[in-house]
């Protein structure tokens, strides 16, 4: 995105490079209860680190949708990189058997 016209990066986003992040989405979301309403972001200080990084790339997501110009694996990259950011906080606080908090009802669930 911030690379010149003029100038090739030495590193270049593949496709699979987005199939990486969604393998390893699919690892950690199997060992995870499977989500039947939203969940408030927070908990465990390091789950809660998680949930930051997450928003941040989803902002950063939201900046390249508006660009004139953008790259689609970019987008898809960061998509699934923000999904995988939630997935994690999810497993670290399932390690850490913190409860996750259900937006609807305010009820506490296992994870």
């Amino acid at each position: 995105m911030s690379t010149p016209n003029d100038k090739e990066v030495k590193w270049k986003l593949k496709e699979s490079d987005v199939k990486l992040l969604e393998e390893a989405i699919d690892r950690l979301d199997e060992q995870l209860t499977p989500l039947q309403n939203f969940i408030l972001p927070g908990g465990h200080p390091a789950g809660a680190a998680f949930h930051v990084a997450r928003t941040v790339v989803r902002r950063v997501e939201r900046i390249v949708v508006g660009l004139e110009t953008n790259n689609p694996l970019v987008l898809s990259y960061l998509n699934r990189l923000s999904d995988l950011l939630f997935v994690v906080a999810r497993y670290v606080h399932h390690i850490l058997g913190e409860e996750e908090v259900n937006l609807h009802e305010g009820d506490k669930i296992d994870s």
